[in-house]
Order: structure tokens, then sequence, then C-alpha cells
């Protein structure tokens, strides 16, 4: 419960300014001061607050593994390049590669540029799979901490590469 003590309230005089001939200081009794208050009293069992608790985490849980980036798979200036091209994400959130322009495009990471012991043939697309439409996606969830490369095939040679490190 909030308490009040006597208090005095004065009004300074300001460069310019003057205070007016009954300018006064107040006194606040504590005790009229407190019989003015609004009392207000909050009352919650252990159990309603374990379930706030419980619900804060399920929804941390849930939204933890949403998405963690979008990939453009080709500038909108029409570049070929994935935008961007260097990025971090968290282990288990998912990275969704969007065709943007100039496809059509794949996603297929660099068997030599991966942590080891990751399969790149379960976290890329084929070397003949193609995304061909705009809008087309291809989405990946990587479970190992590290760096990855990964490329276009169709457009490596153009510089289509990019990485992502993962945390």
């Amino acid at each position: 419960m909030a308490s009040v003590a006597s208090a005095a309230v004065v009004v300074p005089s300001f460069t310019g300014l003057k205070a007016s001939p009954g300018a006064k200081t107040i006194a606040v009794s504590p005790k009229l001061a407190a019989a003015q208050l609004p009392r207000l009293t909050v009352t919650a069992s252990l159990k309603d607050f374990g379930a706030a608790i419980v619900a804060t985490a399920a929804t941390a849980l849930i939204t933890s593994n949403a998405l963690a980036i979008d990939v453009k798979l080709g500038k909108d200036t029409g570049e070929l390049a994935f935008e961007p091209s260097d990025f971090s994400v968290r282990v288990g959130e998912t990275i969704v590669f969007k065709n943007n322009a100039a496809f059509p495009h794949n996603v297929v990471f660099d068997e030599d540029e991966v942590p080891g012991g990751v399969d790149v043939s379960k976290i890329s697309m084929s070397e003949e799979a193609l995304l061909n439409a705009p809008g087309e996606t291809y989405s990946v969830t990587l479970t190992e901490k590290g760096t990855y490369s990964f490329y276009c095939s169709p457009h490596q040679g153009a510089g289509m590469v990019g990485k992502v490190t993962v945390n």
C-alpha cells in the first residue's frame, strides 16, 4: 500500500516570471492525503500466476521455431544474387528461399562447406530441381551449429552464392 508523507508545494520564481502576490506554500496533511487516495486490491492465486507463466513459456516455444529469415532468389533489380547473401540464424529456425527475379533458381548446399556430419542431400534441392515461377519457395531448417555455404546451380558461375551462420 502506498503511503504519503507530508509535503510542501512551492511555486518557484523563474527568470522573467514573477510569482503573484497571492503565491503560497501549501502543506498537505498525511491523514487528508491518504484518505483521498482510492484503495486498489489485487488478488491472485499461485495457480493463476503459474498458468500465466506456462502460457508465456508456450508462446515463446511456439514462436522460437518461427521463420528466421526470408531470402530472395534474385534481387528486385534483376541481379543474380541471394538477398541477403550472408546472414545468421539460430539452430532450428526455418529459412525460406523465395523465387523473386531472374529465375529459374534452386538452393544447393556445398558439401565441402558445411559443418562436419551434415548430409547436404537432406538440406539441399537437387541440382536438377528448379523453382520456375515467381513466389515459389524452398524451406530448410538447419539443426547443427556452424557455417553453411550454398549456391544456385544454374547461376553459381554468375556469383549467385551465399552463406548462413547457425548459432
